[in-house]
C-alpha cells in the first residue's frame, strides 16, 4: 500500500513563519491607510481591539489560567508592564513613520533589531562577541553613521524601532509567559489608559473613529486582528521551526518594508543611502553567517 503524504512539522512551521512576516510586511500599506487618524488614536484603538480580540480566542481556547497566573506573579507582570510601554511606543514610532512617508526608517529599524539583539545579550546576558558579531556590529555602526552624516542627524525612528523592539524580545524571552497570554496582559494593561485617551477624544470631538467614515472604522477594528494573527502564526512557527530558520525568515518584514517605500511610495533612496543600507546588510549577512555556523556546532 502507497503511505499517505503527512506534512513535516518543519514545513507547516515554514508556513505560517512566512505568513506572519508576510502580514507585518504589509503593514506600511495597512496602517498608511489610517494616516487621516491622529497617531495616537490609531494605537489605542489597535490596543482596544486586540485586547477585545485575545480575549474572546482565550475564552475559545480556555486559557484564563495561564493569564491569572502572569497577573499573579508580580515579577512576570512587572515585566510584562515594561514590554507593554516599550509594544506601545513601537506601534506609535511606527505609525508616525508610515505617516510622515519613513518607510524607509521602519525598514532601517527593524533590519538592525538583530544587532540590538547581540548588544543586549552581551550586556544582559552576560554573552561573549564572536569575531563576526564584532565585524558585523561595526558595519552597522558604520551604515548609521553615514545616514547621520547625510540627514545631520542620527535616524531617531530607525534607531527607536530598533531598541524598542530589540528590547521587547529580550523581556519576553526573561518573562517565560506563552505568546498569546503575554500579548493579552500587555493589552489588558494598557486598555484602560486607551480607552480613556479615546473618550477623552471623543469628548473634545477629534475622535477619528466616528467623523472618519466606514472605511476608516473599519480598519481601525480589524487592527486588532491584524496585530494579533502574526503574533499567533509567529509562536506557532517557532515551536516547529529551527531558531536559526527564524532568523533568516525575519529579514522578509524589513525587505518588503524597503520594497514599499522605494517601489509603491516612491521615498527618495540616493547613493548614499544605498552606501548606508549596503554596510548594515553586510553586517547583516556576517550576522547571519554566525548565527548559521552556530547552528551546526553540534550541541554538548
Amino acid at each position: 500500500m502507497n503511505k499517505i503524504p503527512t506534512t513535516s512539522p518543519s514545513s507547516v512551521g515554514l508556513t505560517f513563519g512566512i505568513s506572519a512576516y508576510l502580514i507585518w510586511g504589509f503593514f506600511p500599506i495597512y496602517f498608511k491607510g489610517l494616516e487621516s487618524v491622529p497617531p495616537l488614536q490609531v494605537v489605542c484603538h489597535r490596543i482596544i481591539w486586540s485586547a477585545l480580540f485575545l480575549a474572546i480566542l482565550i475564552t475559545l481556547r480556555r486559557g484564563w489560567g495561564e493569564v491569572a497566573a502572569a497577573f499573579s506573579s508580580r515579577g512576570n507582570l512587572l515585566l510584562l508592564v515594561t514590554t507593554a510601554l516599550l509594544i506601545a511606543t513601537n506601534w506609535l514610532i511606527f505609525i508616525i513613520a508610515v505617516g510622515h512617508a519613513e518607510v524607509l526608517q521602519s525598514s532601517l529599524g527593524y533590519f538592525m533589531t538583530p544587532f540590538v539583539s547581540v548588544v543586549l545579550g552581551v550586556f544582559r546576558l552576560k554573552e561573549r562577541l564572536r569575531r563576526m558579531q564584532v565585524a558585523a556590529l561595526v558595519l552597522a555602526f558604520i551604515g548609521v553613521a553615514l545616514i547621520t552624516a547625510q540627514q545631520s542627524a542620527p535616524p531617531w525612528a530607525a534607531l527607536t524601532l530598533a531598541a524598542t523592539f530589540g528590547t521587547y524580545g529580550l523581556l519576553r524571552k526573561v518573562a517565560g509567559v506563552d505568546a498569546l497570554a503575554g500579548l493579552a496582559v500587555e493589552t489588558f494593561i494598557l486598555a484602560p489608559a486607551a480607552a480613556g485617551y479615546l473618550a477623552y477624544a471623543e469628548i473634545i470631538g477629534v475622535a477619528g473613529f466616528r467623523h472618519s467614515g466606514g472605511g476608516i472604522a473599519t480598519l481601525l477594528i480589524c487592527s486588532g486582528l491584524v496585530t494579533s494573527l502574526p503574533l499567533l502564526l509567529f509562536a506557532a512557527a517557532a515551536r516547529r521551526l529551527r531558531l536559526a530558520t527564524i532568523g533568516f525568515l525575519q529579514y522578509l518584514t524589513p525587505t518588503m518594508h524597503f520594497l514599499i517605500a522605494v517601489l509603491l511610495y516612491h521615498e527618495p533612496f540616493t547613493a548614499a543611502n544605498l552606501a548606508s543600507f549596503g554596510f548594515i546588510w553586510l553586517g547583516l549577512l556576517l550576522y547571519s553567517l554566525n548565527v548559521l555556523s552556530m547552528a551546526r556546532q553540534p550541541t554538548k
